[in-house]
């Protein structure tokens, strides 16, 4: 969320200070603070913040708008406070259907919001994709290098923008399970230091500890569910960097022109004689969940573990445990895979992007673990794929999001699972879900003092 701002631009400042708000990814205490809702309310009425900031209720009464940051930037290049459906639903409470809630806001003490009739938080909502305004304003332009005027849509979360950039390629050919089937049996993973597993459905289905389901927050017409895992890249590079042998790796991949990843990989390789990459782990076992669990058990008190270390500091036990933590997040997929399917949803393809998708490793394990195939996009960066699907509606060149999805994602290959370690991965799949439970009985041994 950007700076609280005056209706004339200006940061609502207290004396000499701005008010600066900011989340960490899906794990909080207390207030939620993912969710702006819980930071407003903070803002007005903490007794901390007031003990600490005397003159709040003054800059309070300064704010002009409150903005998520991609309405912040819809607003910096047009002028247009509009708010997009996607932010609002998907982080303040809003629905489709019926707009804001009065008795909410009055119940948790911001009635304030409710008196200006919602102004400082959004009374014009547009569909994603919708234009907002008269697209690019002068001075706007000039600070871009853009010719004035151009079309600016209506925007999504970054994450939502690379689910949007590919979930709804054009799959014809290439022997997949949901080709000719709606996209409903898909789902995005964008994948980068952090995760969210995105699923759409053309009903609502509530998922327990998986957010949703959001009408019309992604694809337009259909109802979105959104899991995740609030530490992945960070996770893999925390193990890897932290690990004694790091230096040696470092060295080694910069004598050979790799990054640490892709001399990873291929040491992995090299140790594994006959057997399968992924068996290499049969005794060693990790639950990723470092920092806290987002889905689908929605338990930010869950600690990481690793089971089978041994007293080996080797640049094979780095290797090691490198493989068993990228199996741990694939396994963690599996389980937020399992909970949607339990809930409803029919789920027969993955669909990759992020950074963590260019690593070969990290794709074959979620195909072997989850038993899907995974696609991933020509383009990488598929949020920015998405990003452009919006603009291209926003300017008339597509009738509907849905054609532009069908038209500008592009996939780049596709990574079957070998169903001849499908036993194997069950019965890593049994400790997995083993850690968890053990975890939690030795909380409460603990608990009972």
């Amino acid at each position: 969320m950007s700076n609280p701002l005056q209706t004339s631009g200006l940061p609502a400042a207290l004396s000499q200070r701005k008010l600066s708000v900011g989340w960490m990814p899906a794990r909080s205490e207390g207030l939620g603070l993912m969710l702006p809702v819980p930071l407003l309310w903070w803002i007005n009425s903490s007794s901390l913040w007031q003990s600490t900031l005397k003159n709040l209720p003054e800059s309070w009464e300064k704010v002009g708008y409150f903005f998520d940051l991609p309405d912040f930037l819809s607003w910096k290049a047009t002028g247009v406070t509009a708010r997009s459906l996607c932010t609002v639903v998907c982080k303040w409470t809003y629905t489709s259907d019926r707009g804001w809630d009065d008795s909410f806001w009055k119940m948790i003490g911001l009635e304030d919001l409710v008196k200006d009739k919602y102004e400082k938080i959004g009374n014009h909502v547009l569909s994603p994709g919708e234009a907002v305004g008269k697209g690019l304003t002068a001075g706007a332009a000039q600070e871009l290098g853009l010719p004035e005027g151009i079309a600016v849509a209506a925007s999504l979360i970054d994450a939502h923008a690379g689910g949007l950039g590919v979930i709804g390629a054009d799959v014809k050919g290439h022997n997949l399970p949901c080709e000719n089937q709606p996209i409903t049996s898909r789902v995005a993973m964008i994948c980068g230091t952090s995760s969210c597993h995105m699923g759409v459905s053309e009903s609502p289905i509530f998922v327990p500890g998986v957010w949703g389901p959001y009408f019309s927050a992604m694809v337009p017409g259909l109802w979105l569910n959104e899991g995740g895992q609030s530490a992945t890249g960070k996770l893999i590079d925390h193990v890897v960097r932290g690990h004694v042998a790091f230096p040696e790796l470092e060295a080694k991949a910069e004598a050979s022109a790799h990054s640490i990843y892709t001399y990873l990989n291929s040491h992995l390789d090299l140790i594994k004689k006959s057997l399968p990459v992924g068996f290499l782990t049969v005794d060693l076992h990790v639950w990723p969940d470092f920092h806290g669990n987002r889905s689908p058990l929605t338990d930010l008190t869950l600690k990481g573990m690793v089971v089978g270390l041994t007293l080996s500091r080797g640049l094979d036990e780095l290797a090691l445990i490198y493989l068993a933590t990228i199996q741990a997040i694939a396994l963690g997929t599996r389980h937020i895979l399992e909970a949607m399917q339990a809930a409803g949803h029919e789920i027969t393809t993955l669909f990759l992007c992020g950074g963590l998708s260019k690593n070969p490793l990290f794709v074959q394990m979620h195909a072997d673990i989850t038993g899907k195939p995974v696609v991933l996009s020509k383009e990488v960066e598929s949020v920015l794929v998405g990003a452009a699907i919006l603009g291209a509606c926003a300017s008339g060149d597509f009738a509907s999001i849905q054609e532009a999805m069908a038209k500008m994602g592009k996939i780049g290959k596709v990574v079957q699972p070998n169903h001849e370690h499908k036993r194997f991965y069950d019965k890593k799949y049994k400790v997995f879900l083993k850690l968890v439970e053990h975890q939690r009985e030795y909380r409460s041994i603990m608990n009972s003092l």
